[in-house]
């Protein structure tokens, strides 16, 4: 690469070494390339003309250059499945913030749950030419499509905490769901260890929803099986609404006349319409509940005593180091993390998984508050 003084214009970045030995007979014509700057001789009678042309065009040409320049910085793609909970506003924050401290760009679409508004949100994304996409699904299986639409296009895709089933995944960032599953029932086993226990699952369509219960179920199947624990009602909560949880809970209220000792419910959204079912009986804080992601009323709830425990997700180790993979990914590079190995119904894909927390109103401070996840006034507000 070379800097020159050509009649008079410094132009810098020039790919041409025949410059250190110009011809002044011979003009060389200059259009901006990928690579640099390609050049082609004239014959000595345009000489003349040519100059006073290039003279004229060598600002647009530089300013194309510059402007082509700045195209190359890494766009990542971000589809959510929704942003009308708490939580996922801070996942894009977090994410947008550590991908902008890396030098890339993030776009952001979010579905509110619906699948083929999200699919076609993902096909826009492609389009726009993101070097990277990173999806939530809200259907882990509908979104196989677009891993192999992004394929065709040569984009690799991350499913960020939630996996996408049934394609040729890059890579799934998330927690350790099992683990989620596992926290919830135990710690109401441990406290309540015989009784009835009412289950309120997540969305259908969603894998983690599936392996909570798995791993809820790994706690309570033994003690099922012994006479212990009584499941009196089981139930999926649609698109995770509380609303769902809170029709759930009221019919098994009523279907067993209020005799209810625990409820394992897998998310904090959830919990708040169980909570709200049981405050109806007057059974709010009498009756044990589980939770997930330490939103704000989740912490209230807890704090409160309506609400038993959260399992918190530290989502800014989660945004971070999805962050810093895409930006690996865009540049060419793999991630050096430490990965398993999990089955989407069509291959074992790479995995990040990063460890859950289990929280209650003992350790609230020191955890979820103490990370700055919530602020202590609002959780502990009248």
């Amino acid at each position: 690469m070379a800097n020159m003084l050509f009649e008079g214009v410094f132009v810098t970045n020039l790919n041409i070494s025949l410059f250190d030995q110009f011809i002044p007979a011979t003009f060389i014509m200059l259009s901006f390339q990928p690579e640099g700057l390609a050049y082609n001789y004239s014959p000595p009678e345009e000489s003349m003309r040519l100059r006073t042309l290039f003279l004229l065009c060598l600002p647009l040409v530089i300013l194309s250059g510059c402007a082509k320049s700045s195209s190359n910085k890494i766009k990542i793609g971000l589809s959510l499945d929704t942003l009308k909970e708490e939580r996922w506003q801070h996942d894009r924050d977090l994410f947008v913030a550590k991908a902008k401290d890396l030098g890339a760009d993030v776009l952001v679409q979010a579905s509110n749950s619906n699948d083929a508004l999200q699919n076609s949100q993902a096909e826009n994304l492609l389009t726009e030419g993101v070097n990277v996409l990173v999806v939530v699904p809200h259907n882990g299986k509908s979104m196989a499509t677009i891993v192999e639409s992004a394929h065709k296009l040569g984009v690799p895709v991350i499913a960020y905490d939630r996996l996408i089933m049934d394609s040729d995944l890059d890579l799934y960032v998330s927690f350790d769901n099992l683990k989620v599953g596992e926290f919830q029932a135990d710690y109401l086993v441990k406290r309540k260890p015989k009784g009835n226990y009412v289950l309120i699952g997540g969305a259908p369509t969603d894998n983690n929803a599936v392996l909570f219960r798995k791993g809820q179920m790994n706690v309570l199947d033994p003690l099922i099986k012994k006479g212990d624990i009584k499941i009196v009602a089981d139930q999926w909560a649609d698109d995770w609404l509380p609303v769902k949880a809170l029709q759930i809970m009221e019919n098994a209220l009523t279907k067993n006349h209020n005799q209810v000792d625990a409820v394992v419910v897998s998310n904090d959204g959830t919990a708040g319409g169980a909570v709200q079912a049981l405050a109806e009986q007057n059974l709010a804080g009498k009756v044990l509940v589980s939770g997930q992601d330490a939103d704000l009323a989740g912490c209230q709830r807890i704090v409160s005593g309506t609400q038993s425990m959260t399992v918190y997700k530290p989502i800014k180790k989660l945004a971070d180091k999805a962050a810093e993979i895409a930006v690996l990914m865009a540049n060419l590079q793999s991630p050096t993390d430490k990965v398993t190995y999990i089955n989407n119904g069509r291959v074992e894909v790479k995995s990040i998984l990063i460890e859950p927390v289990e929280v209650d109103k003992e350790n609230m401070d020191a955890t979820v508050i103490a990370d700055g996840y919530q602020k202590k006034d609002e959780v502990y507000k009248k």
